[in-house]
């Protein structure tokens, strides 16, 4: 039996979502036969270097480079999952949406508390470094995406459960203890 191809990455989040996934313990032995790894952190493959079944995306999209990778991610993933609260609302990284840019360069590089010696008041300026977006954008507003899964981050539980589902051809089943919040 082929086994299916996943792909994981990590945008504008804290990688608390891969975290989960390695929580899932002694199963990932079994998750191993059922999957092989392509590009991903888990593997530290760093391009695709085929076509996809399965894409985990953590993390919302703050910067040209998140945006580029989600759409390289969708082009080459026949199902792409928005994993946890950063992909699907923009989690933590969002909280600057209603801050202008502009006004979050000048806290972060000229007037904030850790600025340090920036005495000449540079601020960085590369054609290397990625555009800071408007705001923190949700995958599902840049690209097509064909689930989501819930939690920051979701439990280690619901990431297997829904990997073997998906996988294996069951129905996931979510119950409200999953989606609801305290």
């Amino acid at each position: 039996m082929s086994k299916a191809i996943v792909a994981t990455t990590s945008l504008a989040g804290c990688f608390g979502c891969h975290m989960s996934l390695l929580d899932i313990d002694e199963r990932i032995l079994k998750l191993i036969e059922l999957v092989e790894f392509n590009k991903s952190p888990i593997d530290d493959i760093k391009t695709f270097t085929k076509q996809c079944d399965v894409g985990l995306i953590e993390g919302g999209c703050c910067n040209s480079e998140n945006v580029h990778v989600l759409k390289e991610f969708r082009k080459n993933c026949k199902i792409l999952i928005s994993v946890g609260e950063c992909a699907i609302m923009g989690g933590l990284p969002a909280m600057r949406n209603n801050i202008p840019v502009e006004e979050c360069i000048q806290e972060a590089y000229l007037d904030g508390p850790t600025v340090g010696n920036n005495t000449d008041k540079i601020l960085p300026n590369d054609d290397e470094l990625p555009m800071i977006l408007d705001k923190v954008y949700p995958c599902h507003e840049i690209v097509k995406i064909d689930y989501h899964l819930p939690g920051c981050p979701p439990r280690a539980d619901l990431l297997w459960e829904a990997l073997v589902a998906l996988l294996t051809g069951n129905e996931l089943k979510l119950p409200y203890e999953v989606v609801k919040f305290d």
